[in-house]
């Protein structure tokens, strides 16, 4: 399937065919990997996203006052104004 590399900002891109994208389980807005193999460009379907849900989990830690420093001896001088 024949695609052109499009100018997109300082970068570029290729649009991928949906049936394309389909075929390897990527959706639009999907995490993929990037490389270079003996001169091709490979794009390969992310399946372990490693810090999926650490933004969330850290919100429900703050709001739950159940985040005390592990090695306290090791605080920011901010922590000293704070009450624990």
């Amino acid at each position: 399937m024949l695609s052109a590399v499009k100018k997109i900002g300082n970068s570029a891109g290729v649009i991928i065919p949906k049936p394309l994208l389909a075929e390897v389980g990527v959706e639009a807005g999907d995490s993929v990997e990037l490389r270079v193999e003996a001169g091709r460009i490979v794009i390969e379907r992310v399946t372990n996203l490693p810090r999926k849900g650490w933004a969330e989990d850290a919100k429900r830690l703050a709001a739950a006052e159940d985040d005390p420093l592990e090695w306290p001896e090791f605080g920011n001088e901010e922590d000293a104004t704070l009450k624990w």
